[in-house]
């Protein structure tokens, strides 16, 4: 009897010590959450699907890239005559999204647009156009599934600072540690974030902490408080500064240039372009040009409606042109970039992205071992290349965009050395990213990190049981099943008589 119910009692506690730990360690089910962001800028929208756990991590969700969907067409400032399309040209990306997000979840996913200095730009002409394109991709954003939480215009200093917030988290530089290590990264300064450097077709921004941040200029200052730690960012963004604007005030300033020496008798005009392949040509309609707040106060009454720019690849001439839209001759602070705005000095490694990465990348110059020299040199041996050469070697590029490399280049060196004042001494500093992992770097990432933010932290998917539960009830099983064992070892090794007696 007393064997059968040992055997028995044994057999309890070695099936709930399996059952308890079984239970205990099952895996748990993933709460994942999504959020999606359109990054509205001046020459296209980009729509981004991000996703992170629901419990969060020091305060701020731990948010990955899991899809991203160029939008068809011009950026939504591009709709201007014709607000109404501007939101269902989005209709093929949401639906995109739709396939990637679980149907379960599209109620409860935000979506959110940002639109970037295109529309900036477009406010400035024509605010109710401005209005209005808002107002169709928001009309549009709310009849989708997902949960529309806003279409608005961000600024410059948000656009830099959350792609400095982007750099840094895709580097793990917000990453906490704890224990010994907690000491050493005490000791680090937060100047071991690196800085942002964004290029867009209409703005451009820098943000960066640096240790000599003066009180001069207080609103080119954020703060921010990421992964229990406090940072004070320099950021500042210059509007008609991208690319494609730099490109529209240089060609305003050499219309006003060569207007005062020879086109004022003449009824249409062939404007010679040292930024342009030596055998390219492109015509401009004097009337549109013009529209455009960055070069409106450059116009000029003209006795011809178009304008024909013919290239002349020389890269010193280009140069020597474009630092012309860098006015260094007043700086109102202890140091300035240009046009009379607070700099302080250059600190740390920057992330350049956005144009910056996809302008050095076709020109093969992102490796960050090149010299400023080098980088300089094969810029001026592109330049120099006929147009017809060009052509034929990148026939996959579309014209636009290949036409223009020579001049992009040039700006970003420009910009660069003439802007920020890097030199030959600091180029290795300066790291061109495209992507960082599976994300891409851009402002639209650290947006939607700072909004994590706003999302209360929910009580995490736990184990059936506590921690202290699930280690009592295995230390009993495991007593229980010793006391059993004991017995019976006991009760096989007294002596015979005693057994007798017990049976």
């Amino acid at each position: 009897t007393i064997l059968l119910i040992l055997g028995f009692l044994s057999t309890l506690a070695v099936i709930a010590l399996i059952a308890v730990a079984v239970t205990q360690n099952q895996p748990l089910p993933k709460n994942i959450k999504y959020g999606i962001v359109l990054d509205a800028g001046s020459s296209h929208t980009n729509l981004y699907v991000y996703e992170w756990p629901a419990e969060k991590e020091n305060d701020t969700g731990v948010v990955k890239q899991v899809e991203v969907c160029k939008v068809e067409g011009p950026g939504i400032s591009g709709y201007s005559h014709a607000t109404e399309k501007a939101g269902p040209s989005l209709a093929q990306c949401l639906q995109q999204a739709k396939e990637v997000i679980p149907s379960a979840q599209h109620k409860e996913t935000p979506v959110y647009l940002g639109a970037t200095a295109g529309m900036r730009l477009l406010r400035l002409q024509n605010e109710s156009a401005a209005e209005k394109v808002l107002s169709s991709v928001g009309n549009t954003l709310r009849s989708s599934p997902f949960n529309f939480q806003g279409a608005r215009i961000i600024t410059g200093q948000e656009e830099g600072a959350y792609g400095w917030i982007t750099i840094n988290y895709l580097l793990g530089n917000f990453k906490q540690v704890s224990g010994w290590k907690k000491l050493l990264e005490s000791l680090k300064s937060l100047s071991e974030t690196s800085g942002a450097l964004d290029l867009g077709g209409a703005s451009t921004q820098i943000t960066f902490v640096s240790k000599d941040l003066s009180s001069e200029s207080p609103e080119n200052q954020l703060y921010f408080r990421l992964y229990g730690k406090d940072y004070q960012v320099y950021t500042h963004s210059f509007l008609c500064y991208g690319k494609d604007q730099a490109l529209q005030q240089k060609l305003a300033m050499d219309l006003q240039a060569t207007w005062i020496v020879y086109f004022q008798t003449v009824e249409n005009s062939t404007l010679p372009d040292p930024c342009f392949h030596k055998g390219y040509e492109r015509t401009i309609n004097i009337s549109d040009f013009f529209k455009n707040p960055c070069t409106s106060d450059k116009k000029k009454q003209l006795p011809f409606s178009q304008m024909y720019i013919k290239g002349e690849g020389d890269y010193q001439k280009c140069r020597e042109n474009i630092q012309k839209l860098f006015n260094k001759s007043n700086c109102p602070y202890s140091s300035c970039s240009f046009n009379g705005i607070y700099l302080p000095p250059l600190q740390g490694d920057f992330g350049a992205f956005s144009a910056f990465y996809f302008v050095m990348n076709f020109l093969n110059l992102t490796s960050e071992t090149n010299p400023l020299n080098k980088v300089t040199s094969t810029i001026e041996s592109f330049c120099a290349r006929p147009w017809q050469e060009v052509k034929t070697a990148y026939h996959h590029v579309k014209e636009k965009y290949l036409s223009e490399y020579c001049f992009s280049g040039a700006y970003i060196l420009s910009l660069l050395e003439n802007g920020y004042e890097f030199t030959e001494n600091n180029w290795q500093m300066i790291h061109f990213l495209g992507k960082i992992g599976s994300s891409d770097a851009g402002w639209t990432l650290g947006y939607m990190l700072n909004l994590t933010n706003m999302i209360p932290a929910e009580e995490p998917a736990g184990p059936p049981l506590s921690h202290g539960s699930y280690v009592g009830l295995m230390v009993l099983c495991s007593l229980v099943l010793v006391s059993v064992l004991l017995f019976a070892w006991l009760l096989f090794h007294k002596p015979k008589c005693l057994q007798k007696g017990i049976v």
